[in-house]
C-alpha cells in the first residue's frame, strides 16, 4: 500500500515553488513538502542538480516539476511564477533556498576583506529574496492566501567572527521578512 495514502497529507493541493532547489537545504525542504502532498515546482540555475531532487521526489511519488530560474533575475523569476500559476492556479508557498559559496567571503579578517567580497553576500541575498518574494506576494494578496518562507542561518542574529558580509546579508533577509510582513 502507497504510504502517502496512508497518512494525512498536510499540504495536498497545495502549490510550493523552491529557489535553489538543489542545494542540500532547498532540496530537503522540497522533499519535506512533497512528502506533505504538495507539488513542488523545483527552480535553480542548474538542471542537473534540481533533476536529481526532482528524481528523488518522484521516485518517492512527489508531484514535482522542475525549471532552469536564477532567482537574482526578476525576469526569469516572474515568468517561471507567471507560467506556474497559469497552469496551477495559485501559488501558496515560495521558499528561496539560494546560496553562494563562502570562498573568499568568509574566513577572512574584516580589515583584510575586499569591498567587493564583503558586499557580495549582501546584495545577492537581499536582491533574491526581494525579487521571490515580491513575484509571489502579487500572486498571494489577491487571494488572501500564501507564505513565503526565508531561513537565516544564525550569524544573522548573532556575533561570530570572520563570517564577513554573509551574517550582514542575512540579516538583510531577516529584516525584508519584517518589512514584507508590515506591508
Amino acid at each position: 500500500m502507497n504510504h502517502k495514502k496512508e497518512k494525512d497529507m498536510l499540504l495536498e493541493n497545495k502549490n510550493v515553488v523552491v529557489y535553489g532547489g538543489g542545494g542540500a537545504v532547498g532540496g530537503a525542504v522540497a522533499r519535506g513538502f512533497a512528502d506533505e502532498g504538495a507539488t513542488v515546482f523545483l527552480t535553480g540555475r542548474n538542471l542537473d542538480t534540481i533533476n536529481t531532487v526532482a528524481k528523488e521526489i518522484a521516485a518517492a511519488g512527489g508531484a514535482v516539476k522542475t525549471a532552469v530560474v536564477d532567482a537574482l533575475d526578476e525576469k526569469s523569476v516572474t515568468e517561471h511564477l507567471d507560467a506556474v500559476v497559469a497552469d496551477v492556479g495559485s501559488i501558496d508557498v515560495s521558499f528561496n533556498a539560494i546560496g553562494i559559496s563562502p570562498r573568499g567571503l568568509q574566513g577572512i579578517p574584516f580589515t583584510d576583506l575586499p569591498v567587493d567580497n564583503f558586499m557580495r553576500p549582501i546584495t545577492t541575498y537581499a536582491r533574491a529574496h526581494f525579487v521571490t518574494a515580491k513575484s509571489a506576494a502579487r500572486h498571494m494578496i489577491p487571494r488572501g492566501s500564501g507564505v513565503i518562507m526565508m531561513n537565516t542561518p544564525e550569524p544573522a542574529r548573532v556575533s561570530l567572527p570572520l563570517v564577513g558580509g554573509m551574517s550582514v546579508g542575512w540579516a538583510a533577509m531577516e529584516a525584508l521578512n519584517r518589512a514584507l510582513s508590515a506591508e
